[in-house]
């Protein structure tokens, strides 16, 4: 049986680190990378991945679902996606990644993919596939990888962190519902436009009867009244000053700010669209 060897990447800083990975300590496989395009992603996610081809050496396959987050929205009835209905990565990354494989797998080929889940990770599973010849792969884990070494791999390589992590914690859509309130308020700072878009989105979703907003809680013309932004700082301050107090910093980046993903426990994220 033929073998093909798959790596979604993200846009984030692990799946670049495993890339990065790959190509050097398994130059014999003969990696493919891919990845999967929603359309609304930030422009700083499109820079890191061209920046991520030059390390590489290789292109990266950019694969586009064959209709759009617009589409799908009408589908669902302007029903924004969700935590408990999160339709947008079924349909904007699952789906556009299973069209690819299946012609390999229906052809008999075994497909392995790799995907980036940490040794520091244990709560998270790969990508679960129907087909006997698709077969997942967690080198980080396998290796005992972690964040710290993730880090290492990304400066080493000279390829770094993309540049949304000076203002947010993850890669995926603009619009992400993941998002932590501090985020929103960065995106109406460094993407207005991107903002602008997603009130846009929600309130046609709430004029549509749609029971979810963006953020939890609140919408978006009620987070971004100056008092609440001001709240919303305030309340990330008092975060950052309380984990500088308990937390030793790392010797390595002494100045390195805390990231969102840490000041906040109740942080959820997406293993497809995050890592």
């Amino acid at each position: 049986m033929s073998e093909r060897h798959v790596l979604g990447l993200s846009g984030g800083r692990d799946s670049a680190a495993l890339a990065v990975y790959m190509r050097q300590f398994h130059p014999e496989i003969d990696m493919e990378y891919f990845f999967t395009d929603t359309g609304k992603e930030l422009p700083e996610v499109y820079a890191f991945l061209d920046k991520l081809e030059g390390i590489l050496g290789k292109p990266i396959v950019r694969l586009n679902p064959d209709r759009d987050f617009d589409f799908w929205l009408k589908r669902y009835k302007s029903f924004l996606p969700s935590v408990r209905t999160r339709w947008c990565t079924r349909m904007l990354k699952i789906r556009p990644f299973e069209a690819w494989v299946r012609p390999m797998l229906e052809g008999g080929v075994k497909v392995v993919s790799y995907v980036a889940i940490r040794a520091d990770e244990n709560f998270r599973d790969g990508y679960t596939s129907t087909f006997d010849n698709l077969v997942v792969k967690l080198p980080f884990k396998e290796a005992g990888i972690a964040k710290a070494s993730v880090m290492e791999i990304l400066d080493g390589s000279g390829l770094g962190l993309p540049k949304y992590y000076e203002w947010r914690s993850r890669s995926g859509c603009t619009f992400c519902f993941f998002q932590q309130k501090i985020e929103w308020v960065r995106l109406k700072e460094r993407h207005p436009d991107r903002f602008e878009e997603a009130q846009a989105y929600e309130k046609t979703a709430l004029e549509n009867g749609s029971p979810f907003t963006w953020s939890e809680g609140e919408s978006l013309a009620e987070l971004i009244q100056p008092e609440r932004v001001a709240e919303i700082r305030a309340d990330h301050d008092k975060r950052i000053e309380k984990m500088r107090r308990s937390v030793r910093p790392n010797p390595l980046r002494p100045n390195a700010p805390p990231e969102i993903e840490e000041l906040y426990a109740d942080a959820g994220s997406c293993v497809v669209c995050h890592k």
